[in-house]
């Protein structure tokens, strides 16, 4: 027997499913699977979500010193080169001593790939007449070393947060789905198939009944 199951809303359309106990056996299953994968995805979004404030915390603070650092460290470097003509700090600086080398390897976060940054310098930073600089110069190039770092660990912590925010984004979406809309209709649609059979069960006895006492009335 096949029923036309209602929408639980106007937007919703009717749904047709066959009226069985095997059909109400496989929804029954299938909302079991539901409910168990609601609990897993609504787990996994608050993990997400606790990741996810941590983050936000330690990048609040990270950014604050990065920028700090960075500042710092070129206002020290202007100040120490502010008497040099803008042709000799070219002439000091045209030849870089250092390379710069970034190695990106990534790790796993539940099922996100993090990204995490290395990075090597190689060379002599002070590769430049340190009888013509200001020994702050000295100084300013450690300070943005050190801020280069920091920026590094900005960088990596918000490509996670990036990460994160929209793994969250997926899961809540997925999560909402399922208590919303999946798990309800086949609540309901077990139930509306439920009384169904109930009513045709009834059915059939009222009948069951009749014919036995037509049997016994002509007997």
């Amino acid at each position: 027997m096949l029923l036309t199951i209602p929408g639980t809303n106007k937007s919703e359309m009717k749904k047709t499913v066959s009226a069985n106990r095997m059909e109400n056996l496989k929804l029954k299953r299938r909302l079991e699977l539901a409910k168990r994968g609601h609990k897993l995805l609504k787990d996994k979004q608050d993990e997400l979500m606790r990741n996810f404030l941590e983050l936000i915390d330690t990048i609040r603070g990270l950014r604050s010193r990065t920028e700090n650092a960075l500042i710092k460290a070129l206002r020290r470097f202007t100040k120490a080169t502010c008497e040099l003509s803008p042709a000799k700090q070219r002439a000091l600086f045209a030849v870089p001593g250092v390379q710069f080398r970034l190695s990106v390897e990534t790790r796993r976060l539940m099922n996100l790939r993090i990204p995490a940054f290395d990075a090597e310098l190689e060379g002599n930073p002070f590769a430049y007449s340190l009888r013509e600089t200001d020994p702050e110069v000295d100084f300013a190039l450690k300070e943005i070393a050190s801020a280069l770092e920091l920026l590094l660990k900005l960088a990596e912590a918000e490509k996670k947060m990036s990460l994160l925010a929209d793994e969250l984004d997926r899961t809540r979406r997925r999560v909402n789905a399922l208590e919303y809309t999946l798990i309800p209709d086949l609540g309901d649609t077990i139930k509306y198939i439920s009384q169904k059979l109930e009513e045709l069960e009834r059915s059939n006895l009222t009948r069951l009944m009749k014919v036995k006492e037509i049997i016994e009335a002509e007997h």
